[in-house]
């Protein structure tokens, strides 16, 4: 181990991260360790982002590392760790992968330093437009050059005839009178809080016939409300329990308390808001394992070492009839990934008892990775249900783990196969209201003939309520699904369009993938769903 200039790493040196954080300069892949990093130079965000190592075993051993796909492992340059935590070794390790212009923060600075050039249909029909100007010019000044000539004009009157008529084709002023009137715009603009950098731009403001809007945290508030819980019971749901605080201890509540990312920074729980609703809902506290003492306590309670333990909150703030006293501690975390829908994490209970499994993800997602018997048999006509009226709904499992009773082994234990084969547990619903000036503003574009579109990886009839409350989609203007299946086994792909309001009713369309790019469908990535207008293509 030796000490360097951070201008000295290249690709493939292994550094030491320090536990009280650092600027990172260069981008790196983590080895060991956890790291609650600030990305918000590069990402505008101001919430923490917790970062993992990155995965072992077979599976991992064949994938190939790329930046965005393992971005939850990949601490970018730049950025600020705020702190570090190993629990497998002393020290928090990364390899660097990137340095320099080849980083995302050099990427970024290049883009400022040497911007592409923009080429606007405006600019070049303005150069048209002028050339076109120059040739009538051209040719009104030979015509009149020949007459004056014959008519044996004086060579200076000639030329001032000449120069006349090329000022009269193509006026001087022109450009300024465009100057004139961006000016006049931007001032019109400022009137109404609006502010622009970059006059130029005003031009194109008239040209915009379409906006894009993500969903939540832009069309709705940003945080979530819990609504409350739907437990399974047998082959069947419970009602909702409105007050997760007054559930009984089981499997359900230990997923609530356990299944997030949040962390302690200073003390205070930071991490997805939704994770951070969730935790607070159930009353809980987390506990870092920090120091000597508190490891040594941890490992006679649990037999175990933990990342966090889950402490119930005091006797006194617990009901009467649904009171908990026993810890729970989390071995291991697998964090949200967007393209696997879901998120997990292996705890374990106080003595000799195995480990458990818990999941929360998407319920379409969940169910799969569930034993079928587990599952209610009017799964989807609840969730339906819940996502018509606008409900964020998450699906919640789990499954014991008699083979995993250490940390080190929760370490060693492959994702996929702590992910399959769980029991369903039941919906956890939240509410996402609208913000106040939402409909106003779609309301504003669609008079303005603007076509507005939500793109969002949520439940498509969750979207369908919110542009329905937003007046995206208008009351009685009709909705279809398109579901997109890739070819396989020499069957070409398909089309399946469900109309919103008649799900049973389907039509199913074969495509060529030729056909699909002539038309220029656009389909939407992890569950999109784009609105149709009337007289507007289809919603995906």
């Amino acid at each position: 181990e030796t000490t360097m200039n951070s201008t000295d790493l290249v690709p493939g040196d292994c550094i030491v991260v320090p536990t009280d954080g650092m600027f990172v300069p260069c981008d790196v892949a983590l080895l060991t360790g956890e790291c609650m990093v600030n990305e918000s130079l590069l990402t505008g965000e101001s919430t923490p982002v917790m970062k993992t190592p990155l995965p072992k075993g077979p599976p991992a051993a064949s994938s190939i590392y790329s930046p965005e796909e393992h971005r939850r492992h990949t601490i970018f340059c730049g950025t600020q760790v705020l702190q570090a935590k190993s629990y497998v070794g002393a020290e928090v390790l990364a390899v660097v992968i990137r340095t320099g212009f080849c980083t995302a923060k050099g990427d970024l600075i290049s883009s400022i330093l040497y911007p592409k050039p923009l080429d606007f249909k405006f600019y070049k029909d303005a150069v048209k437009f002028v050339l076109f100007l120059a040739v009538l010019a051209a040719l009104g000044t030979a015509y009149s050059i020949f007459i004056l000539i014959q008519n044996q004009v004086p060579a200076w009157q000639i030329v001032l005839r000449g120069l006349d008529i090329v000022t009269v084709v193509v006026p001087p002023a022109l450009p300024a009178a465009m100057t004139v009137g961006t000016i006049y715009a931007q001032n019109r603009l400022k009137k109404h809080g609006i502010f622009c950098i970059s006059p130029p731009r005003i031009n194109l403001c008239g040209k915009v016939r379409l906006v894009c809007f993500d969903k939540t945290g832009t069309l709705t508030e940003e945080g979530l409300d819990i609504w409350g819980v739907m437990p399974r019971e047998d082959s069947s749901f419970l009602p909702i329990v409105h007050e997760v605080r007054c559930m009984s201890n089981g499997p359900l509540l230990r997923c609530l308390v356990t299944c997030h990312t949040v962390s302690l920074l200073r003390d205070q729980p930071v991490g997805d808001p939704m994770d951070l609703k969730m935790l607070e809902s159930t009353g809980w506290t987390q506990e870092t394992v920090e120091g000597v003492e508190v490891e040594a306590q941890v490992v006679r309670l649990f037999g175990s070492k933990a990342l966090v333990v889950m402490k119930p909150p005091p006797l006194e703030d617990q009901p009467s009839d649904a009171q908990h006293t026993v810890p729970i501690a989390v071995l291991r975390r697998f964090p949200f990934a967007s393209s696997l829908q879901r998120m997990s994490v292996l705890v374990k209970l106080p003595g000799g008892t195995p480990s458990e499994a818990y999941m929360k993800g998407a319920p379409e997602m969940v169910a799969s990775r569930c034993k079928q018997e587990s599952v209610p048999g009017d799964f989807s006509e609840m969730l339906r249900h819940y996502t018509s009226d606008g409900f964020r709904v998450l699906g919640l499992s789990y499954k014991p783990l008699a083979a995993v009773r250490t940390f080190e082994e929760a370490q060693e234990v492959p994702r996929d196969s702590v992910e399959s084969g769980m029991l369903f547990l039941g919906f956890l619903l939240m509410k996402n209201l609208l913000k106040p000036e939402t409909a106003p503003v779609i309301h504003l574009l669609r008079s303005a003939e603007i076509r507005t579109v939500m793109a969002t990886g949520d439940n498509m009839l969750t979207a369908v309520n919110v542009a329905r409350s937003c007046r995206m989609v208008e009351v009685g203007e009709p909705v279809v699904f398109v579901n997109a299946v890739p070819p396989s086994d020499g069957q070409p792909s398909a089309l399946k369009f469900i109309p919103a309001e008649s799900p049973p009713q389907q039509l199913e369309v074969r495509w060529s993938l030729l056909l699909l790019e002539e038309t220029g469908m656009q389909l939407g990535s992890h569950g999109g769903w784009l609105p149709r207008q009337a007289g507007g293509p289809s919603p995906e």
